[in-house]
């Protein structure tokens, strides 16, 4: 089947394909100031905000399109943004 534009065909499926490749500005996140509020998990459209094994959310780079919603949603400033060089 193929993909037209923007309709998704089946819901849920952003994990099979890697878009950090898409990335302008790219997140940072200063593990020791996060306060474990969850809201830039939560608010991640894309599911790139993961837990990682010592329990501390990280960005899977992978998949983060770099619409800094976690940035807008830190209430600590714990993620920062800046422009992505490569």
């Amino acid at each position: 089947m193929t993909t037209i534009g923007a309709i998704i065909y089946e819901p849920g499926s952003s994990r099979n394909n890697k878009t950090g490749s898409w990335r302008v500005f790219i997140p940072t996140m200063d593990s020791d100031k996060c306060i474990m509020c969850e809201n830039c998990f939560i608010f991640c459209p894309d599911s790139s905000i993961i837990e990682g094994e010592d329990g501390k959310f990280k960005i899977d780079y992978d998949y983060c399109k770099g619409c800094l919603i976690c940035v807008e949603e830190c209430p600590v400033n714990a993620v920062t943004s800046a422009r992505e060089e490569k």
